[in-house]
């Protein structure tokens, strides 16, 4: 007698949710789950809002995204396309070329010209490293990498009123600094900023006679650490003026630095053109004048 044993065969299901490696490996088209199979949403909405609503059976129970009949009724050539990253930095380049960025910048100093403190002016270097190099970029030792440097001049609550170009990274603070300083007094007596009698903040790297000279021509008052490599004897004569507890105030700008620093595109460089990078500064530069104007009183 020939006994016939049935061979067991796993069940065949449509579905892929409960029996992923045992199906037809064929793609669900239309499945309604049983109404045990509905969560909860969480969706608090009123009557007027719920009828705007269409939910379809699969978004309910897997969590899926809720879209209104509206959104759904409007033909595709009726919507707005979206703006596309290439439109964005084509803009931003076009604006950085003709200046547009930096009148930004300094409308916003205009704009705040009533809180602006200009009893003192601080002077300080900002690196940045840059990882695909491009103008103004050269290898600084003291950072191990390529940089390039930008000069602010910030006011004594730390507000961006003048800048300089950018610097390759292996040249030195004072590279260049007397048409630099020429340049940035000129911008802020355009401005109508007034600067005379204001002290001139700046570490030693900036102790150079051209740039005692420029302080003197537009009557600020160069308060600036005596570098004393410059000299192999001491200086005959008047000592130069120097306020140590002036100078301490020189540490607002590195605040306003810090600012700087929370802007991802000019903590590390990326942009190969001076053009763009200096556009970008402008940028951060209104954004942080105008920051106390935006903030909440809490």
């Amino acid at each position: 007698m020939i006994v016939h044993h049935k061979r067991k065969t796993s069940p065949k299901v449509d579905s892929h949710e409960h029996y992923p490696y045992q199906c037809k490996r064929r793609a669900v088209r239309s499945a309604y789950p049983t109404v045990a199979a509905y969560r909860p949403t969480g969706l608090c909405l009123s009557n007027r809002a719920g009828q705007s609503l269409q939910l379809h059976p699969l978004s309910v129970a897997h969590g899926l995204s809720v879209e209104t009949v509206a959104d759904c009724a409007v033909p595709k050539q009726r919507r707005k396309k979206e703006i596309s990253w290439q439109a964005v930095y084509y803009h931003f380049q076009k604006w950085s070329a003709d200046g547009s960025l930096q009148r930004v910048w300094q409308q916003s100093i205009q704009t705040i010209q009533a809180d602006l403190d200009l009893t003192h002016l601080n002077l300080d270097g900002s690196h940045a490293l840059a990882k695909k190099g491009g103008e103004s970029v050269a290898y600084q030792q003291r950072k191990r990498a390529k940089t390039s440097n930008i000069l602010p001049i910030t006011d004594a609550q730390g507000f961006v009123v003048a800048s300089t170009g950018i610097v390759a990274g292996n040249h030195h603070d004072a590279f260049d600094l007397k048409p630099h300083l020429r340049t940035a007094f000129g911008s802020m007596k355009r401005l109508g900023l007034a600067i005379a009698g204001a002290f001139f903040n700046a570490d030693s790297a900036f102790d150079t006679l051209d740039a005692r000279k420029v302080c003197f021509n537009h009557q600020v008052i160069p308060n600036i650490c005596e570098n004393k490599r410059n000299r192999k004897a001491p200086k005959r004569g008047r000592k130069r003026f120097f306020d140590p507890a002036i100078y301490k105030q020189r540490f607002i700008s590195e605040r306003s630095f810090a600012w700087m620093d929370k802007f991802r595109a000019l903590l590390i460089r990326f942009d190969c053109k001076d053009a763009n990078f200096l556009g970008a500064h402008h940028l951060a530069f209104t954004l942080i004048n105008l920051r106390h104007l935006f903030a909440t009183k809490g």
